[in-house]
């Protein structure tokens, strides 16, 4: 679990170091150039200003209003810090903006007001509506926050949205369903306690009844124990809404046969005592931060039956507002709505629920640092470094927005739009995706040799649902069914084969045997190794059962490629195979040829890799521009190594005339367009665009590259792809990830098409 202990000068000096703060504004346009200031200010801004004029909405055309929101706050309820005041407040508000930026690349403008009345607050915000797409809300006390929202959301017509209210209420609500499934539980039946009436308190409670509890089976407490039907002590019209006729007066009389226990409190204000006297299988979120109301260790001891939620990392199911506000203020930013009503908060409720019982990414658990994170009484909440939050939350509430009519901007290509939000996190996905919608188009009969590896059988979940492909699966096929069954999941329409058990295996043989008898394989030997699977997976291919293999998660590539080349020959006019990496890069994707297979390739092997490698550019739809590298720039140095660059070079001018290619030239004069721009007008690439293929002199050039940009160069790395064999061979890195094997089993799909 991750570690809670941060070091007061820790803390201060992240806070401190170089520019001070946490957050800059960064220019989205250039101006570089006298045309550039211009263009930015006078006299070119003048056409935008006059376009507003005429008609408003164009503000979200020609400026950042749409992604833009103010975080206001006058400090006088920050975290459990209380009342400190509006400047003090001010390194929470920053916080709030990395969250929005790194989240969901919404833009922020923290806004501290120096005032502690309320309707300032709300002339201060209307005031500034024309600047923001949104208002968040955030760190203002109970009651008047409560005041200040349904005020703004009345006379606004841009989304408002107090986060210590909802966010707490949205997140504990995903929670709550989730818990409610496991306890085997019906909303409309749980009797809830919640301890704490301020402003999360209340929402919770509020959202609560929205999502199914009945008003009859809630008891609200606050410091002053139950609100009851008659009291009047400490009370205001937002607790009066939730008080019930009751003969409990304590927390503890309203805990005694409680389902839920919701706390946002204060610490240590929940006994064993009280948890042992709830209902079975309690479900228990003790929320106060940053210590809890009851802690995790002494609930579990108390209760072995507990479903446990806190606001804190360390334990189980974090209850954390970012799971909420980036991702509601991004699909009410993109549909331009008025505001973020009760529709669109229960849609990121079940966003949320949904996506917490669905596989979770490798990539999450490491993050987190667990091998495995699977839906039940210890995972009910996504985790805020999930990056499918963005995909799932974002359009579930932009969704609601649109069927509630309060979107300005309704989206209707859904798919589109959830492809438009992973390029915002991911800008390297976009390749990737448009790689999975061709394979969708034709979906193709993919063989996993190695189908009782928990990776394989998660990445055949993904692509039978997202009908990218065919997943069969070898190995015992119930063993494949018992695991599949313990992650969850339900791969009912996979083809789950044993070799030992398949009624062509003789004819199998024969087959093999025929192709490797003149290579010192008896019969008998030919039995054996088409029983074992990686041997058997490429005969699946061979024989046409199989239009593709992808295999090498649990094994060594060389251990995974040889058997796969004893089966299948290279295609016809072809001497070698090669291996490609698509890296991709922010703004590019370059194809590396040959990463992993040639180590030392002759000139004409370099020919076919680079052919090869312009092959699979175009199979992706990518007109390639081929660079051949060296040490050498066009003859700048003489040695044998460059000679065989220069020949290759020769060689496809030759034979592929029409190819777009060019060298021998160094790594830097590749990629940087003016480097060869300027220096080498000459060059065939120069004036072309980006250079995509990069031909590497030898393997050992070609796998430092790829490997030192895919850990340094933040390149995300797709591959190996194989190229030149005669049936579709792909092989996985040695412990790939499940998003890397749906990658590759995506090309291995378009290469069969």
């Amino acid at each position: 679990m991750e570690s809670k202990i941060i070091r007061r000068a820790e803390a201060l000096e992240y806070h401190s170091r170089a520019r001070k703060g946490k957050v800059e504004v960064i220019a989205t346009k250039p101006c570089k150039t006298q045309r550039d200031l211009s263009m930015a200010y006078t006299p070119g801004v003048a056409e935008p200003c006059l376009e507003i004029a005429k008609n408003p909405e164009d503000a979200y055309v020609y400026t950042a209003k749409g992604n833009l929101v103010a975080v206001v706050s006058n400090g006088t309820a920050v975290l459990g810090l209380g009342n400190i005041g509006a400047l003090a407040g001010k390194p929470v508000m920053e916080g709030k903006g990395v969250l929005f930026k790194r989240f969901a690349d919404v833009d922020v403008f923290d806004i501290e007001l120096n005032t502690e009345d309320p309707n300032e607050i709300i002339k201060a915000c209307k005031l500034l509506e024309p600047t923001f797409g949104g208002i968040n809300l955030e760190d203002i006390k109970a009651p008047e926050c409560f005041y200040i929202e349904e005020a703004l959301i009345r006379d606004l017509s841009i989304p408002v949205f107090h986060d210590d209210q909802h966010g707490t209420a949205i997140i504990s609500g995903a929670g709550l369903l989730n818990a409610l499934k496991i306890a085997s539980k019906k909303i409309d039946q749980v009797k809830v306690v919640f301890n704490g009436a301020g402003a999360a308190g209340i929402a919770c409670a509020s959202f609560y009844l929205l999502l199914g509890v009945r008003k009859e089976n809630i008891l609200l407490c606050d410091s002053k124990g139950v609100i009851h039907d008659g009291r009047t002590d400490g009370m205001n019209p937002y607790k009066a809404r939730f008080a019930v006729k009751t003969s409990a007066r304590t927390l503890a009389d309203a805990m005694k046969g409680a389902d839920v226990f919701c706390g946002v409190s204060v610490k240590d204000c929940v006994t064993k005592e009280m948890l042992r006297s709830m209902a079975d299988k309690p479900i228990v979120f003790a929320m106060a931060n940053p210590d809890p109301e009851i802690t995790y260790p002494d609930a579990i001891a108390a209760r072995d039956d507990v479903i446990m939620a806190t606001g804190r990392s360390d334990y189980p199911n974090q209850v954390n507002n970012v799971l909420g506000f980036p991702f509601i203020f991004r699909g009410a930013l993109d549909v331009q709505a008025s505001k973020i009503n009760e529709e669109m908060k229960r849609a990121a409720a079940y966003a949320l629920a949904e996506l917490a019982m669905e596989d979770v990414p490798d990539m999450v658990c490491r993050a987190y640092g667990v091998e495995k994170l699977q839906f039940g009484r210890d995972y009910i909440i996504p985790k805020p470094f999930d990056p499918r939050v963005l995909l799932k939350e974002a359009p579930a509430v932009a969704k609601a927005a649109v069927e509630t009519g309060v979107a300005r901007k309704p989206i209707t290509n859904w798919e589109a739009y959830v492809e438009e939000l992973e390029k915002k996190i991911f800008p390297g996905r976009e390749v990737v995706r448009k790689i999975i919608n061709k394979a969708k188009k034709d979906p193709k009969r993919i063989v996993f040799p190695e189908g009782d590896q928990e990776k394989i059988i998660r990445a055949a979940q993904i692509l039978l649902d997202e009908e990218i492909g065919k997943p069969i699966l070898l190995g015992k096929p119930e063993l494949i069914r018992q695991r599949a069954q313990s992650l969850g999941l339900d791969i009912g329409k996979a083809t789950l084969i044993s070799p030992d058990e398949f009624p062509k295996l003789d004819t199998y043989v024969q087959k093999f045997w025929n192709l490797r008898k003149r290579r010192g394989v008896t019969h008998r030997d030919a039995r054996h190794l088409v029983l074992q699977r990686n041997y058997f997976g490429p005969m699946m291919v061979y024989m046409g059962d199989a239009d593709a293999l992808v295999a090498g998660v649990a094994q060594h590539y060389p251990d995974t490629l040889r058997p796969a080349l004893q089966v299948v020959k290279t295609r016809e006019g072809s001497r070698i195979i090669s291996g490609i990496y698509m890296m991709i890069f922010k703004d590019r994707v370059i194809f590396f040829a040959d990463t992993t297979v040639n180590i030392e390739p002759t000139a004409e092997d370099l020919v076919e890799i680079a052919i090869g490698a312009a092959s699979m550019a175009k199979a992706l739809d990518f007109e390639p521009r081929i660079a051949m590298l060296s040490f050498s720039n066009f003859g700048s140095v003489k040695h044998p190594q460059v000679e065989k660059v220069q020949k290759a070079v020769r060689l496809l001018k030759e034979r592929y005339p029409d190819l777009c290619v060019d060298g021998e030239m160094q790594a830097d004069t590749a990629v940087i367009p003016e480097l060869l721009n300027t220096q080498y007008p000459f060059s065939d690439l120069s004036g072309k665009g980006l250079v995509n293929v990069l031909i590497f002199p030898d393997l050992v050039s070609g796998n430092i590259a790829y490997k030192l940009l895919q850990r340094l160069g933040q390149a995300e790395a797709v591959g190996p792809i194989l190229v030149g064999p005669e049936k579709c061979i792909h092989v996985l890195q040695y412990g790939a990830e499940v998003n890397e094997i749906v990658d590759m089993a995506a090309i291995a799909v378009v290469d069969a098409q």
